[in-house]
């Protein structure tokens, strides 16, 4: 058995689409008693410590809470690795970010650092799948794109390729990894098809029917441009650290092993606009 949680969201989702399609049983962990198996929050560590309990392994991921600040994540993050250990799981998969082996100066990420060293102090074998940009953000331009025709994109050039992983494939190696668990703990890091950002503007773009204007944001403006968007300060700042870390190539594919994901990112918008 294993425990699915983030099952709404896009990695969860398809990592228990995954699993299903094998015939392998699972236990989907939500927040909201009408869309899991059994009702848990990251926060409430005896809820998920029983969501965990009789599983072979489970799946977790740490979500941005507010007040987005590091104490909150570190909270949730000890919940989380709180459960594992009172519970009978033996691994855990988690996922988790290039630029998680950096212990700063990475945003949000950084607090994926934190919770990989909580996870591996609990006694459960820990499989970290570290991935990089997801193809799915192309979800928060959306509105910008449907309305004005604009793409915005946050940094000097929108000609840099970068990769971009579809959900669809982080879910794949979630679920391999919990059906085929490694004898140590280890770091899965994935690979993925590169593309610019006007790449991926000109593919939405077809799939909308419409051209879009792709508009580069400098670095000096990315904090009032995420704040004007109703972006709260607390998350505006750290996002603008994570846009730096990325435009400097401090984000950087590190792991023990790597898998290479071969999803296109226009099946991708297929879906994203369908």
């Amino acid at each position: 058995m294993y425990a699915i949680t983030g099952v709404t969201g896009h990695v969860g989702s398809a990592a228990a689409r995954t699993l299903r399609a094998a015939n392998q049983p699972i236990r989907t962990v939500a927040r909201d008693p009408s869309k899991g198996d059994v009702v848990a929050d990251f926060a409430d560590t005896s809820a998920l410590t029983k969501a965990f309990d009789g599983c072979d392994g489970a799946f977790v991921l740490l979500p941005t809470v507010p007040p987005f600040t590091e104490a909150a994540h570190h909270e949730l993050s000890a919940s989380i690795a709180d459960a594992v250990r009172a519970s009978s799981l033996r691994h855990v998969v988690l996922l988790s970010s290039w630029g998680a082996d950096l212990p700063a100066g990475t945003g949000p990420v950084r607090w994926l650092y934190h919770l990989e060293n909580l996870l591996r102090d609990t006694g459960a074998t820990v499989t970290a799948i570290r991935a990089p940009h997801f193809q799915e953000k192309v979800e928060t331009v959306l509105e910008a794109a449907t309305g004005a025709g604009v793409y915005p994109v946050f940094g000097d050039s929108a000609d840099v390729p970068v990769p971009m992983v579809a959900t669809r494939d982080i879910g794949e190696a979630v679920a391999n990894a919990l059906v085929s668990p490694p004898a140590a703990s280890e770091i899965v890091v994935l690979e993925a098809p590169s593309y610019t950002e006007r790449q991926v503007a000109d593919a939405l773009g077809e799939q909308l029917g419409r051209p879009l204007s792709v508009v580069t944001i400098p670095r000096p403006g990315w904090l009032g441009a995420l704040t004007a968007a109703a972006v709260p300060e607390q998350l505006a700042e750290e996002l603008v650290a994570l846009y730096a870390a990325d435009a400097d190539g401090r984000l950087l594919p590190r792991g023990d092993r790597r898998v290479r994901c071969t999803t296109g990112i226009t099946a991708t918008l297929r879906e994203v606009t369908g």
